[in-house]
């Protein structure tokens, strides 16, 4: 008898996986990759979430930031398509002499993250 580790994805969310690599036309290698990295990352947030609760539950968290600023730290955002923006910006103002204070550089700050 197989027995199922905590840390195991269900075989619902594994045929969710198989079938959204189907919808993106993925096959071979390429769906086996989709799948694999989704099991690994669903793995990883399940042992992030795990070690949270052991932190709470051993009063070892007093500060009440400290969880968001763990799971934040552990768990980064990628930079937004505005943060891209003016990052290749910025490469460009290097190269071209563009003014700092372009009309891109102003439009693209005025946007929502």
């Amino acid at each position: 008898m197989t027995q199922q580790r905590p840390i195991t994805p269900p075989p619902e969310l594994v045929q969710q996986w198989w079938h959204e690599a189907a919808l993106r036309k993925y096959n071979g290698a390429d769906a086996d990759k989709h799948v694999t990295s989704m099991a690994a990352q669903w793995g990883a947030d399940q042992e992030l979430e795990a070690c949270c609760e052991w932190l709470e539950q051993q009063t070892l968290c007093g500060h009440q930031d400290l969880l968001p600023s763990f799971r934040a730290a552990r768990r980064p955002k990628p930079p937004s398509l505005k943060e891209q923006a003016l990052a290749e910006l910025a490469e460009w103002e290097n190269v071209m002499d563009i003014a700092p204070d372009s009309p891109i550089r102003r439009a693209l700050e005025q946007l929502d993250d």
